[in-house]
């Protein structure tokens, strides 16, 4: 059973928004194994995209705000929204600290984190374009929150590791904060697939 039409507006909206996310974290894994000599560059790309999302949330609330019947209930519109800004805005601060702290050289479990971000996300986008094809969502969902689950697993570790080296308290608080911001993302993440099931057991 189709939830949402092919032609509604908001759908159309949603969907523009992962590719944005998809986007910012294709761009994020890129930079991250290309060193931080090129972060820089791509948190410009990054934010750009985060202000494309923000416009993407402010036209949905708009409509939102303007329309008597929508495809779904109001409250699941505004949920899935907002979730999806949060992804795009995690991705975005996690290119901020790792430029503003210049973290050099970028150790693996960064990049691994940033992996799992861009798995998390293309999962997110699978998700929705299985939602506006009438199709089943719920494996997407389950691989996001099996992905939150890695994240939260490998920087519980890297924490660990953290705490028991000797490397300078400034190095050790500009490291934590990049690895809380990519752990936190992915809890958005997870955040999206929640939502996502919400919408299919209510409207199933």
């Amino acid at each position: 059973m189709r939830l949402i039409p092919r032609d509604e507006k908001f759908f159309q909206l949603f969907l523009k928004q992962v590719r944005l996310i998809s986007q910012a974290s294709d761009v994020l894994l890129t930079g991250v194994k290309a060193g931080n000599a090129k972060m820089a560059a791509a948190c410009e790309v990054i934010q750009r995209l985060e202000h494309d999302g923000d416009d993407v949330i402010h036209d949905i609330l708009t409509r939102l705000n303007q329309t008597f019947i929508t495809p779904l209930d109001p409250e699941d519109i505004h949920s899935l929204s907002s979730s999806l800004d949060d992804v795009l805005d995690g991705i975005e601060d996690a290119a901020y600290q790792l430029t503003a702290h210049n973290v050099e050289p970028i150790p693996p479990a960064v990049v691994e984190l940033c992996e799992i971000v861009n798995y998390c996300s293309h999962s997110i986008a699978l998700a929705f374009q299985a939602l506006h094809d009438g199709k089943a969502l719920l494996e997407h969902c389950v691989e996001i929150n099996r992905l939150e689950g890695v994240a939260d697993l490998l920087v519980r570790r890297v924490l660990a590791e953290l705490y028991r080296s000797d490397i300078h308290p400034m190095a050790f608080i500009k490291l934590k904060e990049v690895y809380e911001v990519l752990e936190a993302t992915t809890d958005r993440c997870e955040d999206v697939a929640d939502a996502l099931q919400g919408v299919v057991v209510k409207n199933s």
